[in-house]
């Protein structure tokens, strides 16, 4: 039964040949006991529950429901009917009473809902241990973190425990994690998934990202769940197209030389130069490209004037439960306190200086 590939592609040629949603369902469970890790799930679904769910689908019909019987995981910044919303905050929590926008779409191509995943507190984070639940163990090697904010979405994908999870993704929190456990990790265009129903980090820069153990798997959600939402005022119609033909060469932009920061951890570099020629080896083409300007914009979200956007999502519930708040998101997300409209233009001054001077680097890949 644990031998049961969870790509999507492997997932629907066994229920051609005949195997049951139950026997899926079966092995989520039957996983999520071998990986003895209580940091991944905050809330998760019970046996019963997903069965129930499993034959409401009736019968295989991947043409209907492209995600049929496919399980999922789900941050728990995102809202799934009946179960608790908490954000890595128990204090904050609260239950909605429908599935956010885009589980919503999901759930009506197939997917069926496993549970909801740990998180950096308020998405504010990219470590994957500003929690106050159990810490995720990274999926590869569990000395090493694992990732965030998106913890538990990423290891719960890396584990094989579902076919795909959902993050959300402001400043890397959808991408970081899917690196450092080794999966495929997709920030979709801001606005091309709806983030009604989503607890709010940065307003303006959220999205709503996919955790997948294949490009196609990513891509196969992404067409799922992509739709404009009126409910969402930064929703947009984002045109899916196939996926492409991959270039001859392959251009990867890498960062020079001197602006490599390893903070001293010479086995960090050693991986990142063995990485690069791995890259050279499949045939990639590397640019170097000066990396200061990336560095600084970064910088922006978690330093300047974009952290009172993550202020402004829960300022009410910070005013009336500081205490209750992981100490290192308490004091991050506080700061914004000093911060003037004075500071938030000249922090939008400096991105779209930033983006100017930018642009011609990434065009150069």
């Amino acid at each position: 039964m644990s031998e049961i590939r969870f790509d999507i592609g492997s997932l629907h040629a066994a229920y051609a040949s005949g195997m049951s949603v139950a026997t899926v369902v079966e092995t989520v469970f039957q996983r999520i006991a071998e990986a003895d890790d209580p940091g991944i799930f905050i809330h998760l679904a019970s046996k019963a529950e997903m069965l129930a769910e499993a034959e409401a689908l009736g019968g295989f019909d991947p043409v209907a429901k492209p995600l049929w019987g496919v399980p999922f995981a789900v941050k728990d910044n995102i809202d799934v009917a009946g179960m608790p919303t908490t954000a890595g905050c128990a204090e904050y929590a609260y239950l909605p009473t429908k599935d956010a926008t885009v589980v919503a779409h999901l759930r009506a191509a197939g997917a069926l809902v496993v549970g909801k995943t740990n998180l950096d507190q308020f998405a504010t984070g990219l470590v994957g241990v500003r929690t106050p639940y159990p810490i995720p163990k990274n999926a590869i090697d569990p000395k090493l973190v694992p990732g965030g904010s998106s913890c538990g979405s990423a290891v719960v994908t890396a584990r094989g425990i579902v076919s795909f999870a959902l993050g959300t993704d402001t400043a890397g929190s959808g991408r970081i994690p899917a690196g450092l456990n080794n999966i495929v990790g997709l920030k979709p265009t801001v606005g091309a998934l709806s983030t009604a129903g989503v607890v709010p980090a940065c307003r303006t820069l959220d999205c709503v990202s996919v955790f997948a153990l294949t490009v196609d798997d990513a891509y196969s959600v992404f067409r799922a769940a992509a739709a404009k939402d009126d409910a969402d005022p930064y929703s947009r119609v984002i045109a899916a197209p196939s996926l492409g033909p991959r270039p001859p060469v392959l251009s990867v932009g890498v960062p020079a030389k001197t602006d490599r920061q390893f903070s001293g951890d010479a086995a960090m570099q050693a991986g990142f130069e063995t990485a690069l020629r791995t890259l050279e080896q499949l045939g990639c083409r590397l640019v170097e490209i000066p990396f200061g300007d990336f560095y600084a914009t970064a910088n922006l979200l978690y330093e300047g004037a974009w952290v009172a956007e993550r202020y402004a999502a829960i300022a009410d519930f910070m005013e009336a439960n500081e205490a209750a708040m992981h100490p290192v998101t308490r004091t991050i997300i506080g700061g914004a306190r000093k911060l003037s409209a004075a500071d938030a233009f000249k922090g939008f001054y400096a991105l779209q200086a930033y983006k100017a001077g930018l642009a011609p680097v990434i065009a150069s890949v």
